[in-house]
């Protein structure tokens, strides 16, 4: 299996390397720097016989090199800044994601295409557009990593683990984002049993705020050790054709109300990548709070589509 992940910046070497040591695959890591992913892949290589990999990386700066991926990941991109918004981003990393999908067409024109790169909707719109790939292909990374989040503080919470709460978020990757508090349990066991409102909306802001908290503490970057974490998760799903329920950014077209756009919603993923959207009943201030994010999604969208 050939996965290649494009953009050698921390995100991109952090996905690399959890690729590697999950030996999901070869991996080709590429960046225009072409020093920074030839430095970074020898130094990831030379853990092998330490982590126990078997799979091999190649750093390069010539796209030729993605030729036959199965999957390709999207991280390269401008990183936000203390007090700058996903939206700021916007026509930076625009210009970069339309370079990035004409040479995806050009070299993989039969891969899955995964968007970990901000303003994320937007981005996995861009791309869908330019490489004209199947969208069920193309898909954003965003409510897997706003869920582990929401879980996160939670379990910090509750002092309970991780792993035994589920939850829901949908919406845009960005603040309008909406953890479904209905849709969260502990172990089975809804988490208003255990939380007030008041508290769970604290946590719901918190959330909301969780990749903003990030960027701010380290100045001169964004967050990297999660982004990684969820994007290898979709990976591994449609490798390992696993069919996971997760919430993804994915081309909707019709579902929830809502045509031409990329939104978090709940999909299943396997090997032919968007299985199937799962559309769920929502509560009125839950689908007033959806109407609210995807609205600033298709806002966005309507003012980058004369520029694709």
């Amino acid at each position: 299996m050939k996965i290649s992940v494009i953009g050698a910046g921390q995100v991109g070497a952090m996905t690399a390397q959890r690729i590697l040591e999950k030996n999901l695959g070869d991996v080709i890591l590429l960046d225009v720097e072409e020093g920074i992913a030839c430095g970074k892949s020898l130094d990831m290589m030379q853990s092998a016989s330490l982590e126990g990999f078997t799979a091999k990386i190649t750093g390069t700066g010539d796209f030729k090199k993605i030729t036959g991926s199965h999957i390709v990941v999207v991280t390269a991109g401008f990183a936000r800044k203390p007090g700058m918004s996903r939206t700021d981003l916007l026509f930076k990393n625009a210009d970069v994601i339309k370079m990035v999908s004409k040479k995806i067409r050009e070299y993989a024109p039969n891969a899955f295409l995964l968007m970990v790169t901000n303003p994320l909707d937007i981005m996995s719109y861009i791309a869908m557009n330019i490489t004209g790939f199947n969208p069920a292909k193309v898909i954003g990374m965003a409510g897997i990593l706003d869920s582990a989040r929401f879980r996160a503080f939670l379990a910090q919470e509750l002092d309970v683990a991780m792993q035994d709460i589920q939850t829901i978020v949908l919406g845009g990757h960005a603040d309008s984002m909406v953890p479904l508090i209905e849709y969260t349990t502990v172990c089975g066991i809804p988490v208003t049993q255990f939380l007030s409102l008041t508290a769970l909306e604290k946590i719901v802001e918190k959330t909301r705020k969780g990749g903003e908290e990030i960027v701010s503490l380290l100045k001169t970057g964004s967050a990297y050790y999660a982004p990684s974490s969820s994007v290898v998760d979709m990976v591994s799903a449609i490798i390992s054709n696993s069919r996971r329920v997760i919430t993804a950014s994915v081309y909707l077209k019709g579902e929830y109300g809502y045509n031409d756009i990329y939104l978090g919603v709940p999909i299943i993923i396997g090997k032919n990548g968007v299985e199937k959207i799962l559309e769920i009943s929502l509560t009125q201030k839950d689908r007033l709070a959806l109407d609210k994010s995807a609205k600033i999604v298709k806002d966005v969208i309507e003012e980058v589509k004369e520029k694709i």
